[in-house]
Parts: C-alpha cells; sequence; structure tokens
C-alpha cells in the first residue's frame, strides 16, 4: 500500500506520525482526521509487533521511533508502557492491534474525523 501524503513535507509528515503514535501508546486513543488515522493505525500496529518480539534489537528500533518526552502518572515513557504492558496484552493476537472508529464531521472545515484505539 503506497503512503499517503497528507499534504505535507515528508519531515513533517514522518514528525506528525511519531508524535500521534506516541498519543496513541500513552493514552490509549486519539482523535484525528480519517486519513491521518488510518496511517496511524499501520504505524501503531507495526510498534506493537515490535514489542512482541521483546528483544533488544526490537526495543531500539521502536526507541528509534517513539518519543519518550511525556512520562505517565505512574512514572512510564512510552515505549517503556509499549513493551511492558501493551505488546504483551497482544501477545496472541496476529495484528490488527488497533481499530479506526469513524465519529464526526468537523465543524471548521468539514473534514471527516475518526478514532483510534486498541482493541480490547
Amino acid at each position: 500500500m503506497r503512503n499517503r501524503k497528507l499534504g505535507r513535507t515528508a519531515d513533517h509528515r514522518k514528525a506528525m506520525l511519531r508524535n500521534m503514535a506516541t498519543s496513541v501508546i500513552q493514552h490509549g486513543q486519539i482523535e484525528t482526521t480519517e486519513m491521518k488515522a488510518k496511517e496511524v493505525s499501520a504505524v501503531v500496529d507495526s510498534l506493537v509487533t515490535l514489542a512482541k518480539r521483546g528483544d533488544l534489537h526490537a526495543r531500539r528500533q521502536a526507541a528509534a521511533y517513539v518519543r519518550n518526552i511525556e512520562v505517565d502518572d505512574n512514572g512510564t515513557t512510552a515505549l517503556q508502557k509499549l513493551f511492558n504492558e501493551i505488546g504483551p496484552a497482544y501477545a496472541d493476537r496476529n495484528g490488527g492491534y488497533t481499530r479506526v472508529i469513524k465519529t464526526r464531521i468537523r465543524r471548521g472545515d468539514a473534514a471527516p474525523m475518526a478514532i483510534v484505539e486498541f482493541v480490547k
């Protein structure tokens, strides 16, 4: 599948997807436009696959992508949450770790909105 450009330069698009993927990992769900939601869903699914492997090389690959700026109330970063909680939770599942739910039309520019969340 070809990646969507989302009206941004490559650097801006990569930074945006990194930030959004980190937010999904930290908060469990985010609301964004439908096209961005589909792109970030694929990114988060690949990160969860890395977390399921759990070895040092996979952790380094994920650490190169996930932002660890923000710390939770428990004192854990997004990378720690990905490898300690999310990865083991989906150990029995073969793909499809996130879902995209279409929600509403944004009032300002009539953009279709969607929620990206982890499958329970």
